[in-house]
């Protein structure tokens, strides 16, 4: 089936928490995929409608489930990005455990989503037949080619690897309570896909190419019996020929409500900055780039609390370098590094005396899956994700209940 593009300028419509689900006859992975985390982003619920209608007359074929939800509905319904606060930076334990304790707080709009979401996800992991894939739709409010961004571990990455579009990592270390993230704790292997900008047709062709791509990197179903995945494949290859393949995060210009941020037009997904270059203006004045690299997701929205992020590119070599650390272990012993600690409680985290240990002890750690960090005066505290297991790799880990 060739891939369309889809009017998507018309008023929002109304949604179904659960969008569809097709289950096959056989046990295998369960990939859910969710649309419309944030109201004014419609085009992966748009995908995901495109993807149940080929896929449920040929569930024979499936090995496992394809489930779909919807995000925040009350916020899609509004086309708005969020109606009281933003949903994918609420999960967090700390809301968690208020929110399962106190139902929906104080009322608002986005802890009745959150509860509500919760419960769909919880059910779907519940009623897994083997590991569970999540793929989240997303787009952005500025124009520029399509990418994937997650948890920094092997499994991800693999999965990501699957949608051919440049991968960006360390989100995790500049953006918390993300619906990614917390998933992922518990053992639920995931990407984030942006598909383009918000308004745009072409986004909902992406998200639906990204889509038939998990299928099969799930392994729902193989990709010599899905054509659309190949045709899938073949766009996106065409429409990022020119971007890296992998890039990582270094700077996040936050936000706050009062702050009157401006984005000056023309900014893209992707396009080269120069150290000191005027990209916006806020109540105190221009907003210059703190480093040269390249802009990703400039807000050219009025709700929003990330003003621009700052990335940059580096080689896939390195991807494998990292892929040969982690499988052999060879964080086992930088407790022996000079001015590196290990506290034998706490395996997944290393303590970095920042005055000793000052060159490339990030990057190094980095390599070996520390990409979480804190900092805590001269200390520098890395923390590595679990489930970052090459053994993971080709069958995914056993989802945990969520608590």
């Amino acid at each position: 089936m060739a891939l369309r593009s889809l009017d998507i300028f018309a008023p929002p419509r109304a949604h179904e928490r659960v969008l569809g689900r097709v289950s096959g006859f056989r046990d295998g992975a369960t990939l859910l995929c969710i649309g419309g985390l944030h109201g004014n982003e419609p085009a992966g619920v748009m995908a995901i409608r495109r993807v149940l209608e080929a896929l449920a007359p040929r569930r024979g074929e499936l090995r496992g489930d394809f489930v779909a939800l919807a995000g925040n509905r009350a916020a899609l319904a509004e086309g708005k990005r969020f109606l009281h606060r933003d949903l994918n930076r609420a999960w967090t334990e700390e809301r968690l455990d208020r929110l399962r304790v106190e139902g929906h707080l104080n009322g608002h709009p986005e802890d009745r989503e959150q509860v509500e979401l919760l419960a769909a996800i919880e059910e779907v992991v519940e009623g897994a037949r083997g590991p569970v894939y999540l793929l989240d739709l997303h787009t952005t409010s500025g124009h520029g080619g399509p990418f994937t961004t997650f948890g920094d571990t092997l499994p991800n990455r693999d999965f990501a690897s699957h949608i051919p579009v440049p991968m960006v990592l360390g989100l995790e270390e500049l953006v918390e309570g993300t619906l990614l993230a917390y998933l992922g704790r518990h053992g639920i292997v995931g990407a984030t896909y942006e598909t383009g900008q918000h308004e745009e047709p072409a986004a909902v062709d992406r998200a639906e190419a990204g889509i038939w791509l998990a299928i099969t990197a799930a392994g729902l179903v193989p990709e010599d019996r899905l054509p659309e995945s190949s045709v899938g494949r073949k766009l996106l290859q065409r429409e990022t020929e020119a971007q890296p393949r992998v890039l990582e995060m270094c700077y996040r210009h936050h936000v706050e409500p009062g702050d009157a941020f401006r984005m000056r037009p023309g900014y893209r997904n992707f396009q080269p900055v120069g150290r000191g270059e005027v990209v916006a203006d806020d109540d105190r004045g221009e907003v210059r780039m703190p480093r040269g690299g390249r802009i990703l997701m400039p807000l050219y929205q009025a709700q929003g609390e990330d003003g621009f992020f700052l990335i940059r590119e580096f080689r896939p070599f390195w991807l494998w370098v990292s892929y040969a650390l982690r499988t052999l272990k060879a964080d086992c012993g930088c407790g022996w590094l000079p001015g590196v600690h290990r506290d034998r409680g706490r395996p997944d985290e290393v303590v970095v005396d920042r005055n000793v240990a000052r060159f490339f002890a990030v990057q190094l750690f980095h390599l070996m899956g520390y990409r979480i960090h804190e900092e805590d005066g001269s200390r520098l505290i890395l923390r590595r994700r679990r489930f970052d297991e090459a053994a993971l790799v080709e069958h995914g880990p056993t989802p945990e209940s969520l608590p």
